[in-house]
């Protein structure tokens, strides 16, 4: 929480953005973990991403506000969760005078990457991300494609080059994972590490060494 003159309390807030890529259920959980951790999360979603969400997690997407209503119970209502049309070149989030932490883009699919390396801001997902950039805040792209081509890794070394975290959607086996479950854990917390957020979704390396629990995870 952050104390305004007032003395009002604010959550700090994060933008998370997903797209068409494969993965979606990275970003979704990555929304649970961040609502969990009492930040104020507000969510971007591009068309394809809708499409990704219903192909592969089943959502119904006509009546988009209502869906993540279903995902993130009385989310919405409480102002926890903030949803904006990936048209709404307006909303406030497009703005660098709106504070917050920064952005995830979990999953990211080349086009966007490729927008956003460019200065292409065309919708909201990618004018949010120009935001990052232009504000020296947190940026963290999460790629979701293989194999990669040329014009992929020139792009995603273009914001490397700028300050971007490229955490690109890799599971470990260290851990040895029992179940998805676990790997998308494990994922979503290498992005909450380069965020800088505590956090125990995984068991770290040296844990078992130095005799520490792993992580209960409830999943």
């Amino acid at each position: 929480m952050v104390v305004t003159a007032s003395g009002q309390e604010l959550r700090k807030r994060w933008v998370v953005g997903l797209t068409g890529a494969s993965g979606a259920v990275y970003g979704i959980r990555l929304i649970e973990e961040l609502l969990l951790r009492r930040f104020e999360v507000h969510a971007v979603v591009t068309e394809a991403g809708w499409r990704v969400l219903k192909e592969e997690l089943g959502w119904e997407t006509s009546r988009r506000a209502e869906a993540l209503e279903r995902a993130f119970p009385g989310e919405l209502r409480a102002g926890r969760l903030v949803f904006h049309p990936n048209g709404d070149i307006g909303a406030a989030i497009a703005s660098g005078s709106f504070r917050v932490e920064g952005m995830f883009i979990m999953p990211c699919s080349m086009g966007t990457l490729s927008s956003i390396a460019h200065g292409a801001s065309n919708n909201l997902m990618t004018r949010a991300a120009d935001v990052m950039l232009k504000e020296g805040r947190k940026l963290l792209i999460v790629p979701r494609e293989t194999p990669l081509h040329a014009i992929h890794l020139e792009n995603m070394l273009t914001l490397a080059r700028l300050g971007v975290r490229i955490v690109p959607a890799m599971p470990a086996f260290y851990h040895k994972p029992q179940s998805m479950d676990e790997m998308i854990n494990f994922l979503v917390g290498k992005v909450l590490d380069n965020a800088d957020i505590d956090h125990d979704l995984y068991r770290r390396w040296g844990d078992e060494q130095n005799g520490q629990p792993s992580p209960d995870h409830h999943r």
